[in-house]
């Protein structure tokens, strides 16, 4: 679950109250694991031009106590984009409210295989079921 990083209890009922609001609109924000999915649907795979979302890179989103990990995979090992996925995911999640540090996990069980992508990215790349 996500952690709050705005102490309150701080200088003033005023800050207070928007440390309050700030640490629920934050919590929201990244509440569901689609939310935290929505974060990097702009970090797009330069061969294919679809998004690592609609690809079926993504494996798991965690945030706690201000780290998000994310766990992707590649579409096979010797794929080299690795070190490029994991920088955009660093550009696009560091300095989020709430978060203190990024750490972007490559991995490779499961397989990622095309059943994994969306049909959309299916229909874009001429696959079919």
């Amino acid at each position: 679950d996500y952690t709050a990083r705005v102490p309150v209890g701080g200088t003033s009922p005023e800050f207070d109250s928007v440390a309050e609001a700030f640490n629920e609109m934050a919590g929201r924000l990244y509440a569901t694991e689609a939310s935290r999915r929505r974060l990097l649907s702009d970090v797009i795979d330069p061969e294919l031009g679809l998004d690592i979302v609609e690809l079926g890179l993504l494996r798991e989103i965690t945030i706690a106590d201000g780290t998000i990990d994310v766990c992707f995979t590649v579409t096979t090992p010797a794929c080299p984009l690795s070190e490029f996925f994991i920088g955009e995911i660093r550009s696009r999640l560091e300095g989020l409210p709430g978060i203190d540090h990024v750490e972007p996990r490559l991995v490779f069980v499961p397989p990622w295989g095309p059943e994994q992508m969306s049909e959309d990215a299916r229909f874009a790349l001429g696959i079919s079921d």
